[in-house]
């Protein structure tokens, strides 16, 4: 065990510090039982920088499938491309509506205190409206993640990384080839660009890009292929968020068991990290617990419910997990 191990297992003895442990012992005995891992990420993770730990997860075989927003998809790649030109606003809470504007004036995009530049998003655009006009013309049709890793694969790309490569999980994810949903993903800066040029005509209509529908249906034959039939733990669910990036995949159970009528195990594992409380009626804030009322969970099933940051919590987890 590494020094981030030592640090866990002597201070994290008690409240939800010692869930947080439990959490990454657990998950540590699912994938080493031979248990695959889904993680859902909402929020802003990517341009948290998450990629740092996650692309050494998926590296290292410990994440083999992701349901993110279109948001954490698309500013993985931003992070890529333009990091350096990214500027932190360390007093964002006092800012005023006209420091606002001046910063919207400049084509800087702000995320609590991360601000992204406009013209990587455009720099983003450009490939990508090559791919989907190339796409739509051979009647060829991919998921948006799949399409983001087409312009990964342009070694022209390669010139203007401003991170090591290492630390994106998007390339992680294609290297490794692991599945990418990404539900929603018009509620994100690429979907609304996939618009607007399906409106302005540039792009001859919305049939590239999968549904998604048809994200969910390659969702559900991938549990049904990953799930183990038993011979070692149903596939684990490693949740950030709430949200639809989470709602959206763990729904694979309920749906393969109750509306196809076939046996299946429910998830193996469950873990969520999440500031919001489950008093208002918001699913970011439903507990484990609930998820046995809708056929997603078990009584069995070790979940474990985290109510922190996730920007904290989640590298401390997948620290632990590699043996930092």
């Amino acid at each position: 065990m590494g020094a981030i191990g030592d640090f866990m297992e002597t201070h994290y003895l008690h409240f939800n510090a010692r869930e947080v442990l439990d959490a990454a012992k657990a998950y540590e005995a699912h994938v080493t039982a031979g248990g695959k891992m889904l993680v859902a990420m909402a929020g802003a993770m990517s341009t948290g920088e998450f990629g740092i730990v996650l692309a050494r997860m998926i590296r290292a075989g410990h994440v083999h499938a992701i349901s993110c927003t279109g948001a954490n998809l698309e500013e993985d790649v931003f992070n890529l491309l333009a990091h350096d030109d990214y500027e932190i606003v360390r007093s964002w809470r006092e800012l005023s509506a006209a420091d606002e504007e001046a910063l919207y004036e400049r084509g800087m995009n702000r995320v609590t205190d991360t601000c992204i530049p406009e013209t990587v998003m455009r720099h983003l655009e450009s490939r990508l409206v090559g791919c989907w006009s190339r796409a739509g013309k051979a009647g060829v049709r991919k998921t948006p993640a799949e399409f983001l890793f087409e312009v990964l694969d342009d070694e022209t790309l390669i010139e203007h990384y401003q991170i090591d490569p290492a630390n994106s999980w998007m390339l992680a994810a294609k290297e490794a080839g692991i599945p990418v949903w990404a539900p929603g993903w018009e509620d994100s800066t690429t979907g609304n660009i996939f618009a607007a040029n399906v409106i302005n005509r540039t792009l001859s209509d919305h049939q590239c890009v999968k549904s998604g529908t048809e994200q969910f249906h390659a969702l559900i034959e991938w549990y049904l292929e990953n799930h183990g039939d038993g011979t070692h733990p149903s596939v684990g669910f490693f949740q950030i968020g709430g949200g639809i990036a989470g709602d959206f995949a763990i729904c694979a159970v309920p749906c393969i068991s109750q509306d196809l009528k076939r046996e299946v195990p429910y998830w193996g594992y469950f873990c969520q990290i999440t500031d919001a409380r489950p008093s208002y009626g918001g699913y970011s804030g439903a507990p484990a617990n609930e998820k046995i009322t809708w056929g997603k969970l078990t009584s069995a099933t070790p979940r474990f419910d985290i109510n922190s940051d996730a920007a904290i919590v989640a590298p401390l987890i997948f620290s632990y997990v590699l043996g930092d």
